[in-house]
């Protein structure tokens, strides 16, 4: 009945006329510009959906050098507050590299 109903609606002119989007519609994507510096510009995102470990990390911050392509794997667990992830981030990356000037993520 499903398939039926998806067929009609999806045949049906009335139907396709007042169809309502329901998302916004999307901007165009708009092409990085090359670093000039290693570090400078880095790129980050989360892992999650993993194994726990006998440490109960559960997840991996992946941080990778836009220029470079070089990456760090920070092994951490999602529950970890904002200021835990801070002082990680400070620890592992702005440590070895210094402060970036641009962060790109999707979160």
């Amino acid at each position: 009945m499903k398939r039926d109903v998806a067929t009609f609606v999806s045949r049906c002119l009335i139907c396709q006329q007042v169809k309502i989007e329901h998302q916004r519609a999307s901007g165009l994507l708009q092409q990085l510009d090359i670093p000039v510096w290693k570090w400078d510009e880095i790129s980050m995102d989360f892992v999650t959906g993993l194994p726990q470990t006998q440490r109960r990390h559960d997840a991996i911050w992946v941080v990778v050098d836009r220029l470079t392509k070089s990456a760090h794997f920070l092994l951490i667990r999602k529950d970890y507050s904002v200021s835990r992830l801070a002082k990680i981030f400070q620890q592992e990356i702005v440590r070895l590299h210094g402060t970036p000037s641009a962060i790109v993520s999707d979160r």
